[in-house]
């Protein structure tokens, strides 16, 4: 498939072109919040249930075996997520021939799931696929992502770049925040507004769409002569907005990664449990089987950004379109670089784009990116971003491509991105 050049190449709906059907998640809870006592399995069979229901309800054989792989995202589980994964795929009601995969690509892993089905149904190996992710960092947060049996030798390697792969991603945000010369003062105003967009957006039901509520178990433990109570509740909504935040308690809050540093709990994303899935499918497939396209996917890019300020990540960064408005999202500091590659690949400039949803793993990551692209401040992440509403690894780039498609469809707008780049257009 010969790559597109500029907007309205872009935008020309082709029979080949790559669709979104579904794009759905579970709320994000809070560390140690209302998803404490459910397993990430759990959350994944949830969400892939909600998938198969939507798909089903639109005609689509799934249990014959119309949805012919999945790849699911995902950071911290167990041996990957490989048996795990598999598990709630078939407990979700998927048959025992869709095909499955773990991946495991940092921040940006439910992107490189997103990415592998597409590229698998660009290459004809398939037509219909799912795309997840999921985290429970609740559970699996135990050693911080930081890997502890580990070579000796390896970890003092000669190589500085190296040994910053080991570095907690909390000291890779300073050495952002250092070498651009980004404020605590700015941090702290940045993450006072993605508290107030996502209240916002809550408050106007703009989640509703993406969110698919989940019925979870409250566990009381035993203590002394009371026996362990478990209760049922329903979540509904993201569980880390913080409405009470203000620039004079996010000010108070101390250093969280050096003591000298502008890195608190309030500027940076936060520790959340949540899964997200999306389903794609050859647009002549889609049409002829009754589904209905909501975007397009149209290519991906990817960059490597040094250790020492988030480059372990690979980063993404993709677009949804409508005829007349585009944006973006971003993940880490690698869209800085791989933005403008994409966009010479693709013809594209930033002036073409409306929405720039933007992973903000931290503030100091954000305002790099934002400073740096030159990006008008009031495109960016316009219902509130991770440092709000929470950043389960594996399932972010998920609810990144949720919340970016149905603002687009809301406002009839276009686009998102995150450091690996994947082009994307809305229908």
């Amino acid at each position: 498939m010969s790559v597109r050049h500029g907007l309205k190449s872009i935008l020309t709906k082709r029979p080949d072109d790559i669709v979104f059907v579904t794009s759905l998640r579970t709320p994000i809870g809070k560390f140690k919040g209302g998803f404490k006592d459910m397993y990430p399995e759990e959350l994944l069979s949830h969400v892939l249930k909600a998938t198969r229901e939507r798909l089903e309800a639109q005609g689509l054989d799934v249990k014959g075996g119309a949805v012919q792989d999945m790849a699911v995202g995902t950071v911290l589980m167990e041996l990957g997520g490989a048996k795990s994964g598999r598990l709630a795929s078939l407990d979700a009601g998927f048959p025992n021939v869709t095909g499955f995969k773990a991946v495991n690509r940092q921040c940006a892993s439910s992107l490189q799931s997103l990415t592998d089905i597409a590229q698998s149904i660009q290459t004809g190996m398939i037509d219909i696929g799912i795309a997840a992710g999921v985290e429970h960092m609740t559970r699996n947060y135990g050693t911080r992502a930081i890997p502890v049996d580990i070579s000796p030798f390896i970890k003092n390697s000669p190589s500085e770049e190296a040994r910053d792969c080991l570095m907690p991603m909390g000291l890779t945000s300073e050495a952002v925040a250092a070498q651009y010369g980004i404020s605590r003062k700015e941090q702290d105003a940045f993450a006072l507004t993605s508290h107030q967009k996502a209240k916002a957006a809550q408050d106007a039901g703009y989640f509703a769409e993406e969110i698919v509520p989940m019925e979870v178990r409250s566990v009381t433990p035993a203590e002394g002569d009371k026996e362990a109570v478990t209760t049922m509740k329903t979540i509904s909504n993201d569980e880390g907005i913080r409405p009470q935040t203000t620039l004079e308690s996010l000010a108070k809050l101390k250093p969280a990664f050096q003591t000298d540093g502008t890195g608190t709990a309030g500027n940076s994303s936060q520790i959340s449990d949540g899964a997200s899935a999306m389903t794609l499918a050859r647009r002549d497939v889609a049409e002829a089987l009754g589904l209905t396209p909501i975007a397009r996917w149209v290519g991906s890019a990817v960059v490597g950004v040094p250790p020492k300020i988030m480059g372990q990540y690979s980063t993404y960064f993709i677009i949804a379109f409508r005829p007349e408005c585009n944006s973006l999202s971003h993940l880490g500091v690698g869209p800085a670089y791989a933005v403008p590659a994409l966009f010479k690949r693709f013809g594209l400039t930033k002036d073409d784009i409306d929405i720039f949803e933007l992973n903000e793993a931290f503030a100091s990551q954000s305002l790099m990116v934002i400073e740096t692209l030159g990006l008008d401040i009031s495109k960016v992440n316009p219902k509130g971003g991770a440092i709000a509403l929470g950043h389960p690894l594996g399932a972010t780039g998920g609810r990144l491509i949720s919340s970016l498609i149905y603002e687009l469809r809301r406002t009839n707008k276009q686009g998102t991105g995150a450091g690996k780049a994947t082009l994307i257009v809305a229908e």
